[in-house]
């Protein structure tokens, strides 16, 4: 199985970067997982020429090719950062990377609550007609993350790494039952290529 890690942050040092390399490390026997940088998207910026950049070309091309995505995002101002919400819209402008396309959602913060409130966004954000992946119902948070790893990148406590083994398994699961979900492909990128917010 081919899924993608896009790291939700531009910070150097998060900890929701963190959290993807352990998976891709820990579940390399069950996927191959590619981490994705968004760091160095440009600001999005309806652009005249109706142009996608090209780096944004390419995440969207091994998003295509991937048979799903995992989503790290941290918290700020209890919702998601502005560099994840600004690659979103990119991936959403005129190109349909991320339709019907399972996505699991993952979240790390220094408090207690993980990332829950922008998971929530996060989850409405994908539900957008120009956008309509198909998120993994349970998504997986991480609170006081600064103590969660040791010096290698392991996760250290176990009921942390049972409950992430037991998501990551169900979301493999339904990576699979999703690629049986194809009756209505064709008509919903119809609507999301059609749809305009501007002649609402």
């Amino acid at each position: 199985m081919k899924l993608i890690g896009l790291v939700g942050t531009n910070s150097a040092k998060s900890t929701n970067r963190q959290l993807l390399q352990y998976m891709q490390k820990h579940f390399a026997d069950k996927a191959e997982i590619e981490l994705i940088e968004i760091k160095d998207i440009p600001v999005f910026n309806k652009p005249a020429d109706k142009k996608v950049p090209e780096l944004v070309l390419e995440i969207a091309d091994k998003i295509d090719a991937a048979d799903g995505v995992i989503i790290g995002t941290p918290e700020y101002d209890h919702s998601i950062p502005a560099v994840l919400m600004n690659a979103l819209a990119w991936l959403s402008y005129g190109i349909f990377p991320l339709l019907n396309k399972p996505v699991m959602i993952t979240g790390a913060s220094f408090g207690t609550l993980g990332s829950s409130r922008a998971q929530l966004q996060l989850r409405q954000i994908l539900n957008a007609p120009e956008i309509k992946a198909n998120v993994l119902p349970d998504e997986f948070l991480l609170s006081h993350s600064l103590q969660a790893f040791d010096k290698e990148g392991n996760l250290i406590d176990l009921d942390t790494c049972n409950k992430l083994d037991a998501i990551f398994d169900d979301f493999r699961i339904f990576v699979k039952m999703t690629e049986k979900l194809q009756s209505a492909q064709e008509l919903l990128r119809k609507e999301a290529e059609n749809f305009d917010w501007e002649s609402l």
